[in-house]
């Protein structure tokens, strides 16, 4: 008995050792960048996904029950225009920063921090990193829009997930690993969403835009093209155990891999119902052309 409780207690203490030694590898902590608004603490970023999830999906729905959808057009289109620009900002930031393209490109692997302009180059890539959080908080007022304009069949479990997903992670990531390589994904995510505000921006302004707005299919095909890039990326710096924790890489490529299930599922369910409607119009007005034709001629023979 006293051997089994020996044995119980060695293991729980090699497994506290083993955890230590994990935290101590994995996790990085940096007096300034915890400073920084939301990153030291979980409480305010956890109040708003409470927030956010109660209204969207009990709150909302049940206060716009007996109401009139909202006429928020033109907040809409602000914040389109403004989430625009945001990610536009942030792309422009890496791409124009001297030194940046060039130390992202040699660097794909392997962070250094051996000369000062190195560690500045680093502290650029956080910054980005925490505007890139930012922008997923802001996000989250998509689903808000939603609900005050009575549109609750877009809440989807797709959308909310994303959202709510997004927002946790970049704050795991922001607080406890700090890895550098996160810029890279922050600016290929923000070129994706420079697409998509700037559809949903489009969209906004009216019917009569429709038109022009042939390419929704492609937005959706650059999503989840990222979603592939980003997998092949990080199963990279998996491999060959590169500077980023590899806990986190392995943590983002099943993360990665649910959201392609999730966005190929919308893409096949939502674009085979489009071709099923374009399909349909045609039907009819093929039906129509013949029973205008057949009257032409029924018209003609009794003149």
């Amino acid at each position: 008995m006293t051997e089994m409780y020996t044995t119980i207690i060695n293991y729980i203490l090699q497994t506290k050792d083993s955890l230590k030694e994990f935290v101590k590898s994995e996790v990085k902590y940096d007096e300034e960048i915890d400073s920084w608004l939301f990153v030291n603490k979980p409480w305010p970023v956890l109040g708003i996904i409470i927030v956010y999830l109660l209204f969207v999906m009990k709150i909302g729905p049940k206060m716009m029950e007996n109401r009139q959808p909202y006429n928020i057009t033109n907040i809409i289109l602000v914040f389109n225009f403004l989430q625009f620009s945001y990610n536009g900002l942030l792309c422009l930031w890496i791409i124009l920063t001297p030194g940046i393209p060039k130390y992202i490109f040699t660097h794909l692997c392997h962070i250094t921090n051996e000369t000062q302009h190195e560690r500045y180059l680093i502290k650029c890539l956080h910054t980005v990193s925490w505007f890139y959080f930012m922008s997923k908080i802001i996000d989250l007022l998509d689903t808000v829009f939603f609900v005050l304009r009575k549109k609750q069949s877009h809440v989807s479990f797709l959308h909310v997930y994303h959202h709510t997903k997004m927002v946790i992670s970049c704050w795991i990531h922001i607080r406890f690993f700090k890895s550098e390589q996160a810029a890279y994904g922050a600016w290929l995510n923000s070129s994706v969403h420079i697409a998509m505000y700037g559809y949903y921006f489009l969209a906004a302004l009216g019917p009569y835009m429709q038109k022009y707005l042939w390419w929704k299919v492609y937005v959706t095909r650059l999503q989840i093209a990222q979603l592939f890039i980003a997998v092949a990326y990080m199963a990279y710096l998996y491999k060959y155990d590169c500077t980023m924790p590899r806990s986190l890489a392995f943590t983002v490529i099943i993360d990665l891999f649910a959201f392609i299930y999730l966005f190929m599922d919308f893409y096949k369910s939502a674009y085979k119902e489009d071709k099923l409607n374009t399909k349909g119009i045609a039907d009819k007005n093929n039906k129509e052309d013949k029973i205008d034709k057949i009257d032409t001629e029924d018209k003609i023979k009794s003149s």
